[in-house]
C-alpha cells in the first residue's frame, strides 16, 4: 500500500469514526446531569413551569435535571449564563417573553442577541395580562376607562411590574391606540405593584392572570380586559382589548425552552419530543390551568418564527411609543 493510500484510508476512517461518535452521543444523550436555568427567583411563572418539566425529564432519563434560579436584570443575567455555556445539550433555559423578545426592543444595550445566540426548542405555555382597576375608579369597561382618561388627562396612573416589562409595553400601546394620557407607575416587581393596587394608591394596572385572579373573585379589583387577541378560558367573561376597540393590541406573557446556539439539531429534536410529551401530561396541564396559562408545544421552527415575529412587533411598538431603558 502506498503512503497516499494509507493517508486516504486514515482520513476516511477518521470521518467514519466522527460520524459514528456524533450519532452515538445524540442517541445516548444525556450521559450526565443537566442544568435548567430559570432567569427569575423561585415562585414565578417560569419557575413553576420549569420544575415539573425538570422532574419528569429526571425520571425519564435517569439523569438529574437541576433547576438553577438566576434572577436579575429582567431575566438577562440568567439568559446570559446560558448563552455563554457550551452548546452540548447540558444547559437549558426556561425563558419568558421579556428576556427573549421584549428586552431587545427596549434596552439600549444587551450582552446577547436572542436571535443569534439562542436555539429555540419549544414554546411551553402562554398567558395574557389583565387590565384591572381599583373599585373606586368609576370605569366598568374599557370604553368607560378611555372616556374617563380623556376627561382627566395626566391624572390616572397605571401600575406595572417595571420599566420595559410586558406590562409597560401593554400600557404604552394602549395609550397610543386610545389616544389617552395616563401615567406609567413602575414597581420593582409584581408584589409591590399588587399591594398598591389593592390599597387604591394607584388607579389601574396590568397584572399576570395567576396573581390577579383571586382578587377578581372577591371584588377587590375589577378586570376590564385581557391583552391577548382571544379571551382567556380562565376568565371567559372578560373581553380582550382588541375587541374593546384597541384593534391589534396583543401582549401575551409566554414561556419557552431554549439552548445555546450551535447545540446539535438531533439533541434539540430529542429534547423537544420529551418536553412536548410532558406538556400533555394531566398534572402539568392542570398546573398550567392554575396559572391561567394555555399549553403550546410548538416545533423548534415554529417557535423560532414566533420569536422573530414577537421581536419585530415589540420593536415597532417601542419605537412608536418611544420606550427605551438604559
Amino acid at each position: 500500500m502506498t503512503q497516499k493510500m494509507m493517508v486516504a484510508g486514515i482520513a476516511v476512517a477518521a470521518l467514519l469514526g466522527a460520524a459514528v461518535t456524533g450519532g452515538a452521543s445524540a442517541q445516548s444523550y444525556p450521559v450526565k446531569s443537566i442544568r435548567l436555568v430559570v432567569p427569575y427567583p423561585p415562585g414565578g411563572g417560569a419557575d413553576l413551569l420549569a420544575r415539573p418539566i425538570a422532574q419528569a425529564l429526571t425520571e425519564k432519563w435517569g439523569q438529574s435535571v437541576i433547576v438553577d434560579n438566576r434572577g436579575g436584570a429582567t431575566g438577562m443575567i440568567g439568559t446570559d449564563i446560558v448563552v455563554k455555556s457550551p452548546a452540548d445539550g447540558y444547559t437549558l433555559l426556561m425563558a419568558s417573553s421579556a428576556e427573549v423578545a421584549l428586552n431587545v426592543a427596549v434596552y439600549s444595550k444587551m450582552s446577547y442577541d436572542p436571535e443569534r445566540d439562542l436555539a429555540p426548542v419549544t414554546q411551553v405555555a402562554a398567558s395574557p395580562l389583565v387590565l384591572v382597576v381599583h373599585p373606586s375608579l368609576p370605569a366598568r369597561n374599557v370604553k368607560e376607562f378611555i372616556a374617563l382618561a380623556k376627561k382627566r388627562p395626566g391624572e390616572i396612573g397605571y401600575a406595572t411590574a417595571g420599566a420595559g416589562s410586558p406590562h409597560h409595553i401593554a400600557g404604552e400601546w394602549m395609550k397610543l391606540l386610545a389616544k389617552i394620557d395616563i401615567i406609567h407607575v413602575p414597581y420593582k416587581g409584581g408584589g409591590p405593584q399588587l399591594i398598591d393596587l389593592l390599597g387604591g394608591h394607584v388607579d389601574s394596572g396590568f397584572l399576570v392572570l395567576p396573581v390577579v385572579a383571586p382578587y377578581l373573585k372577591t371584588g377587590k379589583l375589577r378586570a376590564l380586559a385581557v391583552t391577548s387577541l382571544e379571551r382567556s378560558p380562565a376568565i371567559p367573561d372578560v373581553p380582550t382589548l382588541d375587541e374593546s376597540g384597541l384593534h391589534g393590541l396583543d401582549v401575551t406573557q409566554w414561556w419557552g425552552v431554549f439552548m445555546p446556539a450551535g447545540t446539535p439539531r438531533d439533541i434539540i429534536a430529542k429534547l423537544h419530543a420529551e418536553i412536548t410529551d410532558i406538556i400533555k401530561q394531566p398534572n402539568v396541564r392542570a398546573l398550567m390551568t392554575e396559572l391561567g396559562a394555555e399549553p403550546v408545544g410548538s416545533s423548534p421552527e415554529q417557535f423560532g418564527d414566533f420569536v422573530r415575529a414577537e421581536i419585530a412587533k415589540f420593536r415597532n411598538v417601542a419605537r412608536q411609543a418611544n420606550i427605551r431603558v438604559n
